[in-house]
């Protein structure tokens, strides 16, 4: 590998923005050179966007040595091909979430990955970031005592709202489980272990998603996956928790993410993004209480959106780090 790993991006759909936004802030550990869609003009046209140098196909781009990392921006039920494909070139993956979009796929990608000796590494990775990191801290320290119990409402009523494939969001691959809820489970895993045991239910919302458009019309969008999920978690610590994953909950008044312990309770903001308060109340406090960040912001203004700490942890772990964004969390998030 060459100082700073060479990145090609597989997919120039709407998140490549957010991603070339915070792989760029951190040039010298990777640099993206190559932009590939099955659309070669959209990929020609993101790279000129960008500054890549290099554009179009996806085999082209696994045929060029220079890649160190593949960074899979597909939609999920592509990601278990782009996978393969990506490792029996021999080029180490990082994908968005989901892993894939079934257990099964996932498992297959990843043997294929180990016998070709080459990382896989997936989002979500918002959990390297400062609100995750100060929200373990204060677990880690004892801040709420023993872990008791957690709740996490994965809530995005309003998804389709200015997507500009807003269909992909109710059907195969799609639904608030595989969109939102990684995000949830990573962030909870983070705070509180594995998972040892999950019981569920989950049912469709409304058989019709219509969903007004910005230009005034209305798209009629059938339903074919379940957009309302609820579910009961045990951890290997002993903590239990509820997860509720829904693309119905439009208007509320729930938290993100809390955990309760025996000392007191720890509010932990949407895990979608790297930053946001972290929020403690000990059973003997009159008020909450903001807790420091253990980490810097790796945002330059309040809710920005960035997206690539997972692309640079995998790009460390392989020069000997630790791949905290590692194929074992994303399989067991998916699993």
């Amino acid at each position: 590998m060459s100082d700073r790993a060479q990145v090609g991006v597989v997919g120039c759909g709407d998140v490549l923005r957010v991603y070339m936004a915070g792989l760029q802030r951190f040039p010298r550990l990777a640099e993206v050179v190559w932009c590939s869609d099955r659309d070669r003009e959209r990929a020609r046209a993101a790279a000129a966007a960008h500054g890549v140098p290099r554009a179009g196909s996806f085999e082209d781009l696994l045929r060029d040595p220079a890649v160190d990392i593949v960074v899979n921006l597909t939609p999920p039920n592509a990601h278990a091909e782009v996978i393969e494909s990506a490792v029996s070139a021999g080029k180490h993956v990082f994908t968005e979430k989901p892993l894939t979009a079934a257990v099964e796929t996932a498992r297959q990608a990843l043997a294929s990955a180990a016998s070709h000796g080459v990382r896989v590494g997936a989002a979500p990775d918002t959990f390297l970031g400062a609100a995750a990191q100060t929200a373990r801290a204060a677990v880690d320290q004892g801040e709420i005592g023993e872990p008791i119990g957690a709740v996490a409402f994965a809530t995005n009523g309003r998804v389709d709202a200015h997507h500009p494939n807003p269909g992909a969001f109710f059907g195969p691959g799609g639904g608030p489980a595989l969109d939102v809820g990684p995000y949830f489970i990573a962030a909870l895993v983070n705070l509180l272990g594995p998972v040892a045991t999950v019981s569920g239910l989950s049912r469709v919302g409304s058989a019709i998603r219509r969903v007004r458009r910005d230009g005034g019309g209305v798209l009629e969008i059938p339903v074919g996956v379940d957009t309302h999920a609820t579910a009961s978690l045990a951890f290997a610590s002993g903590a239990v928790g509820t997860l509720v994953a829904s693309f119905d909950i439009w208007d509320h008044e729930l938290p993100a993410i809390e955990v309760y312990g025996t000392e007191g309770t720890l509010a932990v903001p949407y895990p979608t993004r790297y930053d946001g308060d972290v929020r403690v109340r000990r059973h003997e406090d009159e008020r909450w209480h903001v807790l420091e960040p253990v980490l810097p912001s790796v945002v330059e203004v309040p809710r920005e959106k960035i997206r690539g700490l997972g692309v640079l942890d995998l790009a460390q772990a392989l020069r000997g780090g630790t791949q905290r964004t590692s194929a074992a969390l994303a399989f067991h998030t998916l699993e």
